[in-house]
């Protein structure tokens, strides 16, 4: 029975994984044990390959379109209630304090800023006067499509920089494949 590299790897030397798992090289090597002689390939090394360094890279370019995406300083926890009002509508703060898992108390205290930005209003539940419904304003429906719009010409004026029609065809082919991967 012989070790043998399947897959190398060059790591970056700003990588955690480097620090954390080897200090001893800038290579990241994934074994495969060869029983009958016969080097394979091995499947789950080198996925487990490109799943790190897709996310790195998504990791990247998700900051990089964050960055030109316009003015944003939301909390995550803002973010995923204006997200949620966006996608379910109207809703009580206790309603997305269930959806979030977490207390109202805690929901409230992330509300009221947005509120006091002017991004969510409330007003009172039609059915049960003591609810209120929180929903998105019109400030905020235009400050987030703005953003998306900023954040789509950014990735298409960078694609169209940095790759040629070729490259172009090859990162479609590949977002098909990524598709695949979570698609049910």
């Amino acid at each position: 029975m012989a070790l043998r590299p399947v897959v190398s790897v060059r790591v970056p030397q700003t990588s955690a994984w480097t620090y954390t798992q080897s200090n001893f090289t800038d290579y990241l090597y994934i074994w495969d044990i060869d029983l009958m002689g016969i080097r394979t390939p091995s499947r789950t090394g080198l996925a487990r390959t490109l799943a790190a360094e897709m996310r790195t890279v998504f990791r990247k370019l998700k900051l990089r379109v964050r960055e030109h995406g316009g003015g944003n300083d939301l909390t995550p926890s803002q973010a995923s209630v204006l997200l949620r009002l966006e996608k379910d509508g109207a809703a009580t703060v206790s309603s997305m304090a269930r959806a979030e898992g977490m207390r109202p108390q805690s929901m409230s205290a992330i509300v009221a800023p947005l509120q006091e930005s002017g991004l969510i209003r409330g007003v009172p539940d039609p059915s049960d006067g003591r609810q209120t419904l929180m929903s998105l304003t019109p400030k905020c429906l235009k400050w987030l499509q703005e953003g998306r719009a900023a954040r789509q010409d950014w990735i298409a004026t960078i694609i169209s920089q940095k790759l040629s029609i070729q490259e172009q065809q090859k990162l479609q082919e590949a977002l098909a494949l990524l598709s695949r991967l979570v698609d049910d």
